[in-house]
Parts: structure tokens; sequence; C-alpha cells
């Protein structure tokens, strides 16, 4: 600790700021199905994210030793890229987060890093096979995955809800599945915070490297895992609320049993990922995951409008904040004066989008259910249809909610026989 430099510390409390704005800009991907179902309260579920976040953190270290010696060649480094790195992750982390998409973090924090090392030192300084092995590859893998993963066990689900019988039996069961639902999402928050507090552990670590207070390979510090799980904990207590409103009920509509297998599929897929060191972004697991459980309910309707939205957000965040870390690396290489004007540009550009934001303010009374702004009626499209045509049928609460929609046909009214029939 007595060797961190000024521009060293700097850069380690931005990559807090980093931890911090990745815990609110993910909370949704652990409760927003929990809270859109009601198996939660919107309050009691982030408390319950950010202490198991904070858990996770000290699980493994696999992904932050992915990050500190992986993706970029620690050699010649300098702790400035990191700053530029960090400074495109947290402005696409912010703007993402302001228009209510759940883009990937951990994209954010590589495309910084990626464009960063590119503008400093050449294309050389990347590791291109460890981020088509470890960052692409997964990325795209990980929603699908997920997804298919879903989808059949929601269909699993309902085939074996399909045997209940009445509506004691459908009561009970709906109240299982809350359970069930409490219990996988707080499985996700525990996945959550082994994966991607250890990013911000990589990243500080990758800092102390080029600043030549740890050595090459080195693991995290123990008081580095320490506050990257505090800063984590501490966003996701805040909440995300206008994510978790989009991947509540923005997305698709769900029932408990949905909730239920889209939350176990996503963290099944999110730790065993950390434990293979692969750094995954939990956002589209949990949206695969999401849009999977979607499509396995007879009559689910996923909202191609918003998942194209996100879809296209997905794509951007690479190269996005990649630009935006190689422009700030320009500026930190023409020396001091760079660093303190990259520094006010990150802090101009966060007070503009939080002012922005307030604007249309989102809280914590606009997610739960029944509150949140009904989505417009969408077409099903083909994938839904097709899907939908060999789902199993509804169950007992559905057919009784199907009833009550559809009122039936009057019957006929008997003639008057005080008054003669007419032509």
């Amino acid at each position: 600790m007595e060797h961190i430099t000024l521009l060293l510390a700097i850069v380690i409390v931005t990559a807090l700021v980093f931890d911090f704005t990745n815990g609110f800009h993910d909370t949704a991907n652990a409760m927003a199905t929990t809270i859109s179902t009601g198996a939660l309260k919107p309050k009691t579920a982030v408390a319950m994210s950010a202490v198991l976040n904070l858990v996770g953190a000290f699980l493994s270290v696999e992904v932050a030793k992915t990050i500190s010696g992986g993706i970029v060649n620690e050699d010649g480094l300098r702790t400035e890229v990191i700053f530029a790195a960090l400074v495109g992750a947290i402005l696409w982390n912010l703007l993402t987060w302001l228009v209510g998409l759940p883009s990937s973090s951990s994209h954010a924090l590589f495309g910084g890093l990626i464009g960063a090392a590119v503008m400093s030192a050449g294309w050389s300084s990347v590791n291109g096979g460890t981020v088509v092995t470890k960052v692409l590859l997964p990325a795209v893998a990980a929603p699908i995955v997920a997804g298919v993963a879903a989808l059949l066990a929601t269909r699993l689900t309902y085939r074996i809800g399909g045997k209940i019988r009445n509506d004691a039996q459908e009561k009970a069961t709906a109240k299982g599945y809350r359970a069930g639902q409490i219990a996988s999402a707080g499985l996700v928050s525990l996945a959550h915070g082994t994966n991607d507090a250890q990013k911000t552990m990589g990243i500080i670590t990758l800092a102390l490297v080029t600043g030549g207070v740890l050595s090459p390979g080195s693991n995290p510090p123990v008081w580095v895992i320490v506050s990257a799980g505090l800063a984590i904990a501490l966003g996701t207590y805040l909440g995300g609320w206008r994510i978790i409103r989009t991947m509540g009920s923005g997305l698709t509509e769900l029932k408990p049993p949905q909730g239920f297998a889209a939350q176990t599929s996503a963290a099944t897929v999110i730790l065993a990922s950390s434990h293979l060191g692969f750094s995954l972004s939990t956002t589209q697991s949990c949206s695969g995951a999401v849009m999977g459980a979607g499509l396995g309910r007879k009559g689910g309707v996923v909202r191609w409008s918003t998942a194209t939205r996100m879809f296209v957000a997905w794509g951007l965040t690479l190269p996005a904040a990649g630009l935006v870390g190689a422009g700030a690396e320009f500026l930190t290489k023409q020396g001091t004066w760079g660093v303190v004007v990259v520094a006010a540009l990150l802090i101009a550009g966060s007070g503009a989008i939080w002012v922005l934001s307030r604007r249309t303010p989102v809280g914590h009374g606009d997610v739960a259910p029944g509150t949140e702004d009904a989505a417009p009626a969408e077409p099903a499209g083909v994938v839904t249809q097709a899907i939908a045509a060999v789902s199993p049928p509804p169950t007992v609460a559905q057919a009784h909610d199907l009833a009550a929609t559809i009122p039936a046909p009057a019957a006929p009214v008997a003639a008057d026989p005080a008054r003669p029939a007419t032509v």
C-alpha cells in the first residue's frame, strides 16, 4: 500500500466507481423476475441481492486472474491505460442505464480495456486468443444456452403443473414456486458477486501490477477483494430500477414457474462459467433465460421490439466502450493535463446523465407488480407461434383466467306468448 502513487489511487477509486455502477446496472439480473411476480418486495429483494453479492465476491478469483493476466499483455502497460478503460466502461454503463437497457457491464469493461490498450501500444498488446475463447465465444453461447435451458425447464414445469386438479393445489404450487424463486434469485446474486465483482478485482490487480506494487501473475490482495465486494454490494442495494422494469415486464410477462426456471437456468450457467474462468456477461445470461422462459409457456409472447433494442446494445457495447477508452487514452498520453481533462469529462458526463435521469425518475414503487407501465400489446412472432404450438396446455389457473375473460354465450330469449309473431 505504501507504494501507491496519486495516479494509481485515482485509478483504484475509479475502478470502485465502475464496480458500483456494475452493481446497480446488474441488480435486475437477479431480482427483476422475483419482483415482477411478487415473490419479494422491491426493497427486500435488492437488500438480499446486495448481501449475497458481497458473499459471492469471496468465493473465487479465477475470473479476476483472467482479466489481470489474460486480456492484455501486462508488460509495458501504463497505469493511465487502466484509467482510460474504466472511463469508457463507466460512461457506457450509465448511458444504457439511462435508457433502461440491460447491456453487459463486463463487455463495457473489456471494450474500454481493449480500446485503451490498442491506442497505447497497438494491437499486439491484446491477447486475441484469450479474447475469443473467454470473452466472445461465451458472449454468444451464454444467452443461447441459458435461454434453451430456461425454455425446456419452463415446459417441464408446466407439464408437471398440468396435473393440478383444483384451486387449492394451484395456490399451494404458486406459493412453492415463489419460494423457489427467492432461493434461485439468491443463487443468481451469489453467482453475480462471484463473477462480476472479480472483474473489478482483476482491473485493480492489473493497475497494481502496472504500478509496480505487485508482480505479474499475482492474485488480488485481500483488501482488493473486500473493497470490490463492498462497492458492488452498495450499488446493488441502490437498485437499478430502470433496468429492473425492462427485465421484469418489458421483455415478457412471467408467472412464478417461469421466473423460477429462468433464474435457476441463468445461475447454473454463470456459476459454471465462473468456475472455468470465463468472464461471462451475467446480463446476457439472465436476459436469455428470461426470453427462454417467456417462450416456454403456452401463450407467452416475447416483446421482440424490446429484445431487438437489447441485442443492438449488446452488439455496440464492445466497440462503443472501446472507442471511448481509446479516446480517453489518447488524451492521457499527452501528460498530466490529459489525465485531468479525462477525469473532468468523466465527472461532467456522469453528471449530465444523472440530470437527464431526473426528468423521468424511476423508483422502487414503479417496478412492483401492478404498478409498472403497461407494455403495449405486441403480436406473437414466428418463433413465438412455432414454440407455442408445441407447448403444454395451460394449467388450471390459466384455464380459469381464460374462462373469466371469454364470457359464455347468452341463453336464447324465450318468445313472449302474449305477443304475436311478426314478419
